[in-house]
Order: C-alpha cells, then sequence, then structure tokens
C-alpha cells in the first residue's frame, strides 16, 4: 500500500499538481511516510488520494490514467516476482496468488481453455453490482496493471478479448483507449479475457538486472532535457514520456487524456511553445535509442520494439535521420 501510495504522489508531481496540498487533503504525512517505520496508510487516505488527485488535477479518470502509466516497483516484492517470472501465464499466476500483498479488497482467479484465458478480479466481501466507488477504483487500477504490466514485460502490445465489468462505465471512449477494448457490462463480474496464444508467451525482460537498468533509465537522462524549456508543458511531456518509456511512446490522443486535454488542445498549446508534440516524442525516441544501444544491453530487434516500431527497418530509418548513421555503424563506434 506505502509503495502504491508514493507512485500515486509521484504521477501527481508529473501531472503537475500541488503535492503538499494533495497530502494535506489526504490526510497523509509525506515526510513520515518516506521513513521505513511509517505507519500504515489506512484505506480512507487511500480513498481521499483518489479523490483529491481526480478534483486538483480535473481529471474524473485520473486513477484509471495512473494505472496506465505505473511500473512494477509500485507492486513491492510482487512487481519483481512478476518481472522473473519465465511466462505470461508464470507471471498471472504469481500475481494472483500473491495479491494479498497489494490488498486485502480482493483476489484473483484465473480459468483456461483451449481458445482463452481468463483473469477474475473477486471482491473480498459486499454486493459486487453495486460497488463503491473506492473499490472500483481498486479493480479497475489491478485490471490496467495487468494488461499494461505484461505487454511491457513481453515488449508487446497484448490486447484483451473482452473486458468485464458489472456497470456501465463514465467514457466509454477513455476506457476502450486505456484498456484496449470496449468494457462490456456483466453482471457480477470483473474479468480480463485473453487469447490462449499469450499464456506461454516468454517474457523478454525475465533477467531482473535488465529490466531494473531500464527503469533506472530516467534519472541518467534527465540532464539531456534542455534547461530553458524547464517549467514549461514540453518539459512535462517530455518528462512523462520519458518516465512511462518502459511501455512505449504513447500516441498524443493517450498524452492529452493524461493532462486532461483533447488532442488538438495539447497540440495548440504546444505550437504556442514553438515545438509539436511529434518533435518531443522523437527527441524521447532518440535518447532512448542511444541509451539503450550504448548500455550494450539490448538486441537492436527488441530496442526496436521498445521505441513502438513494428520492423527493424524504420527504427533504422528513424535513427539514421537522427544521427546521420544506422544504429549498427553507431554501436560499432
Amino acid at each position: 500500500m506505502k509503495q502504491i501510495v508514493l507512485s500515486i504522489i509521484a504521477y501527481a508531481v508529473q501531472r503537475d499538481i500541488d503535492t503538499a496540498k494533495l497530502c494535506r487533503l489526504a490526510g497523509i504525512n509525506l515526510t513520515a511516510l518516506k521513513k521505513t517505520n511509517a505507519p500504515p496508510v489506512t484505506q480512507q487516505q487511500l480513498d481521499a488520494l483518489w479523490l483529491h488527485g481526480a478534483r486538483l488535477s480535473g481529471d474524473p479518470l485520473f486513477a484509471l490514467h495512473f494505472a496506465a502509466s505505473v511500473q512494477p516497483a509500485a507492486l513491492g516484492v510482487v512487481g519483481q516476482i512478476i518481472q522473473t517470472s519465465a511466462t505470461v501465464g508464470e507471471a498471472i499466476t504469481h500475481a494472483a496468488a500473491l495479491t494479498h500483498y497489494v490488498t486485502d479488497q480482493c483476489r484473483l482467479e484465473i480459468a483456461r481453455n483451449n481458445k482463452n484465458f481468463t483473469v477474475r478480479f473477486i471482491p473480498a466481501g459486499g454486493n459486487v453490482n453495486e460497488p463503491t466507488m473506492a473499490f472500483r477504483v481498486l479493480v479497475e487500477l489491478l485490471m490496467v496493471i495487468t494488461i499494461h504490466e505484461v505487454s511491457g514485460l513481453m515488449l508487446e502490445k497484448i490486447v484483451p478479448l473482452t473486458v468485464r465489468l458489472p456497470y456501465n462505465v463514465p467514457d466509454a471512449a477513455a476506457y476502450e483507449q486505456i484498456f484496449r477494448c470496449r468494457p462490456t457490462k456483466r453482471a457480477g463480474e470483473y474479468a480480463l479475457v485473453f487469447d490462449i496464444r499469450y499464456w506461454e508467451e516468454p517474457i523478454l525482460t525475465a533477467n531482473y538486472e535488465l529490466q531494473d537498468l531500464l527503469l533506472k533509465k530516467v534519472a541518467a537522462m534527465a540532464p539531456q532535457q534542455p534547461a530553458k524549456t524547464a517549467g514549461t508543458l514540453q518539459a512535462r511531456v517530455y518528462n512523462y514520456l520519458l518516465a512511462n518509456s518502459y511501455l512505449g511512446v504513447i500516441s498524443l490522443e493517450e498524452m492529452a487524456a493524461n493532462f486532461n486535454l483533447s488532442p488538438r488542445s495539447l497540440q495548440r498549446k504546444l505550437k504556442e511553445e514553438g515545438v509539436k508534440y511529434q518533435d518531443i516524442a522523437d527527441a524521447v525516441r532518440k535518447s532512448l535509442a542511444l541509451y539503450y544501444i550504448s548500455s550494450g544491453s539490448y538486441p537492436l530487434k527488441d530496442i526496436s520494439y521498445m521505441l513502438g516500431y513494428n520492423e527493424l527497418s524504420a527504427f533504422t530509418r528513424a535513427f539514421r535521420r537522427w544521427t546521420g548513421s544506422s544504429p549498427l555503424q553507431y554501436q560499432s563506434l
């Protein structure tokens, strides 16, 4: 719980929220929370954090957008075990067995047949068809983490066959963007259904040392951002893209949703600063490409996938445009 709360606060910083005010409204002492002997965060404090995060950001889907950006470290030891699993099926099986380390509000149940596998989120108690807002936020968070984390570990964008919720969602298009398919209402069920082909897929980043290196890249690369842009919208966009780049460089539409803007408004605001979203995305991709190649830890094909290129040839063309040389030529320097 503590690690998730710290991750929510870190996400609030990325959203340009006054975190001192957020913590005060939620009744959280951030200084005390950072200490090893900090008292546990209560459910009431966590609920208040979600509520005031949404209000201060002006984003009613604040929790859902946080879920789409959360990194494995937010799950503590559970995240580490998932990272070091060999296959998707093994990672999900471990996650199901260890859910109680993340929350006591629900458990995971897995069912398989020869066509698909289903991950069900079973409430610990209460009426699943009329859940509290806090419980809805929690389960939606866990569902989105399941989709996005497995995608990040596989370096492939997983799309569920079905997402089932026991209520109608308030913004179907926004939910579809984050869940990657439009949720359907089914009484009494929170569930994700995936094609069975994913079950035995190997996790390419199962080597924890490589994953740890990947997640530490932000601190190493932050100084590359031009000082003159500090505090601007483009700086916030750049930092957000970099901090969440282990899941790939997100689209303009996804970025706009995270800033609670329309794509057109985001483009207009960036244009006022003399830059386009694609320019910032390319700057991040270039920085990441140089970092990955220089580390010597990743094959070029994997780097291509991590940066969102389906074909190595497309990555090679982009790299040549950025540097004047091919990735292979740069690698040999």
